[in-house]
């Protein structure tokens, strides 16, 4: 599916911004806390970044970054960034079909972990496992917050393959830019059902101010420290 189909079914649906209050002095705060907040995290985290780059390059061939396409605000398709947490040039297509299956609320937690992610998963490198557990891989989203592609939080971002699976209601996460945090990763993440992200997903985008991210941003050191919901 590309970029233009992504924003066509978008622009189909009945998503239309459904909140009227004048936010134009919140979007502009938080536009500029998530450039200053990204800028100095990718100067603090460096090092880390690059230690990570070499671990994962040197225990599997490939790069360490990987690059993928995501949906992000009224359907728009960007460039996604991550550490490479598999074997390069794995078979993708059951992702496809058990991302599928999730959103359209056929499949069940997995070995009754209360975890909606492929179990055991022989693709993930030994590197890959320890940054998918500690959140790790999702450093270089901090770039994706500079470009302005991704806000600090927001509804994390699915790929088109994915969004072509919608349900019309599901299309409201796509109001706002998607996050690298949410109200629905401080949750539960991976343990909840998709229909039930999207319904946090949404009350945050009725409930959003600074006070709530604030409350967001503080919440999910706790929660990725505990690897609550992570697989």
């Amino acid at each position: 599916m590309d970029a233009s189909h992504t924003q066509a079914l978008y622009s189909l649906t009945l998503a239309q911004p459904q909140v009227t209050q004048d936010r134009r002095f919140y979007r502009w705060v938080k536009g500029l806390a998530d450039w200053i907040i990204a800028a100095v995290l990718l100067i603090v985290l460096t090092p880390v970044m690059l230690v990570i780059a070499i671990a994962v390059k040197v225990t599997s061939p490939g790069p360490a970054l990987l690059v993928q396409e995501r949906v992000g605000k009224g359907g728009r398709v960007f460039s996604f960034l991550k550490f490479r947490s598999m074997y390069n040039h794995t078979d993708h297509s059951a992702d496809q079909n058990f991302a599928r299956d999730y959103i359209n609320g056929k499949h069940r937690s997995i070995s009754g972990s209360g975890v909606f992610k492929p179990a055991n998963d022989k693709r993930v490198t030994p590197v890959g496992g320890v940054l998918r557990k500690t959140s790790l891989d999702e450093l270089p989203q901090f770039l994706n917050v500079l470009t302005g592609d991704m806000s600090l939080i927001g509804p994390r971002p699915y790929m088109p393959y994915e969004v072509g699976v919608y349900k019309p209601w599901h299309f409201r996460r796509l109001e706002v830019p998607p996050g690298i945090t949410g109200l629905a990763q401080i949750r539960g993440r991976s343990s909840l059902a998709f229909k039930d992200i999207v319904k946090i997903d949404i009350e945050y985008i009725e409930r959003r101010s600074l006070k709530l991210d604030l409350e967001i941003l503080l919440k999910t050191l706790p929660v990725v420290l505990s690897g609550r919901g992570a697989k």
